[in-house]
């Protein structure tokens, strides 16, 4: 399978999840076999006992089984949801999966020094091991997020993909630029900022000011005036509405934020 046909198929599945997810509906229907039903009625009873349990891992492993063994389902879209569901969970909790290491502190460490040697975030150290400021004692075993992350944008659907190693962790609904004047292409995410100011022709815009459009976070490319960033504007998400910019609602920028660190590589498609 090419890697254009990958993404494309990916993006299927992942941009249906994402839609109903920002729409707020949930997929009820069904067009399983019925000679395959008692089957998903199993895997999801599993799923449904193992989530309930904490068994986070083993949960999301089931329900993109679900994905990927009845994709005719109309309930395909929220299983997606709930395996990426999982997937947050599992990021920001202490739990170890395959995509994260156990890291003893040495002495003379600190979460800044961790975070930029195993390239993640002083932010995600902090949510992923419930560690509430930066004071730490040698000696003390947490969790580092190992496997790199990247980003696809898809124009097209208005829709961003949070990947590691490839595997789609989480869809966001964004919107991009009008006329499609959203530069397509690989970049990589070069500076970020919290509560940016906005530098517009004639005039500075602060933070928390109701006509900055960067909103609450700001995450730049190698491309000098694009990209990432929360909006004033939530209702325009899912529309070709910016000025060539990627945005997203304050509360998915601040997680992604959270999440992804300089030199984090962005693809945009058309």
């Amino acid at each position: 399978m090419s890697k254009r046909i990958l993404v494309i198929t990916v993006l299927a599945v992942a941009v249906t999840a994402g839609f109903f997810a920002f729409l707020g509906i949930r997929n009820t229907g069904s067009k399983v076999n019925p000679a395959n039903r008692l089957s998903v009625r199993s895997l999801l009873n599993q799923a449904h006992q193992l989530e309930a349990k904490g068994s986070l891992f083993e949960a999301k492993v089931l329900y993109q089984k679900l994905v990927n063994d009845f994709p005719e389902s109309l309930d395909v879209a929220a299983w997606q949801k709930k395996a990426e569901d999982m997937n947050i969970k599992l990021l920001f909790s202490p739990a170890i999966t395959p995509k994260s290491i156990t890291y003893q502190i040495k002495p003379g460490d600190t979460l800044n020094k961790i975070a930029r040697e195993h390239k993640t975030t002083l932010e995600l150290i902090m949510k992923s091991n419930n560690i509430s400021d930066a004071l730490i004692i040698p000696g003390r075993k947490i969790k580092i997020w190992s496997a790199p992350f990247s980003i696809l944008v898809d124009k097209s659907q208005n829709m961003l993909l949070l990947k590691s190693d490839e595997e789609v962790i989480k869809t966001y609904v964004v919107s991009t630029g009008k006329n499609n004047c959203t530069p397509v292409g690989t970049f990589k995410i070069t500076n970020k900022l919290v509560n940016p100011t906005w530098f517009k022709t004639g005039a500075v815009v602060p933070s928390g000011s109701a006509e900055n459009v960067l909103g609450t976070r700001w995450m730049g490319f190698d491309l000098a005036g694009y990209g990432i960033h929360g909006t004033t504007e939530p209702k325009e998400l899912g529309k070709q509405v910016t000025q060539g910019c990627v945005r997203l609602g304050n509360p998915d920028v601040e997680e992604l934020y959270s999440i992804v660190p300089v030199g984090t590589e962005v693809t945009i498609v058309d």
